[in-house]
């Protein structure tokens, strides 16, 4: 059996007329973690919308194979359904909806997709009070609106919550990092890492360093004018670091 779980060739993808990914090759195997960095503009964030299945971009050429599956023939839930997430750069707020009914939606909605029953009210709380813990959230959170009110660091941390909610075997984090001080980047770096095992993989979307110094990568891409121009191991984020993008 094949240890890919992500197989993208010669993905191309615009939006509103306007060409993105120029055909992006990348063979992602469980148990590794790839980080994909690059300038403003190069195509990272339509990337992770791309395998998510964002509705306002659009495939025009290539193909992603997700666990021997087309992943763009897939709705965006089946996507999910089938183990992937994305972490949003920008988490949007719910109001009127408590973390706790928005988690009891999304868990049952995975499950009801795997032809699951629905988690028992109990069994689920339990679950629920063991991962808040896993990342350090406060239980009084359970009862509050979905990300209104919340920090920068409390948005990210909740996340992260989510991820370990619906355990995934593809986690996406699109620029995790961003905003985030010392403390929550070490909290969410420690929770991606936790969750991380040999049968999973994590493409970590950043512009620095120092989160990948917490979420060490197996693989290093740089993404440039919609292509990737230069793959290497972790110590191609130390050379990015010294000389920038364009003397890559």
């Amino acid at each position: 059996m094949s240890d890919i779980l992500l197989k993208i060739e010669g993905l191309r993808a615009s939006v509103e007329d306007k060409e993105i990914l120029k055909g992006v090759d990348l063979t992602i195997r469980k148990g590794e973690i790839h980080a994909v960095m690059g300038p403003n503009g190069a195509g990272k964030s339509t990337l992770s919308a791309v395998l998510a299945g964002k509705p306002q971009f659009t495939v025009t050429a290539g193909s992603v194979e997700f666990m021997g599956q087309d992943l763009l023939a897939m709705s965006p839930e089946e996507r999910a359904w089938a183990g992937i997430f994305l972490s949003f750069q920008y988490p949007i707020e719910i109001p009127g909806v408590t973390i706790t009914n928005f988690m009891k939606t999304a868990v049952n909605s995975h499950r009801a997709g795997k032809g699951l029953e629905p988690l028992k009210a109990g069994d689920f709380l339990k679950l629920m009070r063991e991962k808040m813990a896993f990342v350090q959230m406060k239980p009084e959170f359970a009862k509050r609106e979905v990300n209104v009110g919340f920090s920068g660091g409390e948005k990210k941390r909740n996340e992260i919550f989510q991820m370990a909610m619906l355990d995934p075997t593809l986690a996406i984090l699109d620029e995790t990092d961003s905003g985030l001080d010392v403390d929550a980047l070490r909290i969410v770096a420690n929770g991606v890492n936790a969750l991380h095992t040999p049968e999973k993989a994590a493409i970590v979307i950043t512009h620095y360093q120092r989160l990948l110094d917490y979420i060490v990568p197996d693989v290093v891409h740089v993404l440039k004018d919609g292509k990737i121009v230069k793959t290497a191991g972790k110590e191609l984020v130390a050379e990015i670091e010294e000389k920038g993008y364009d003397n890559l």
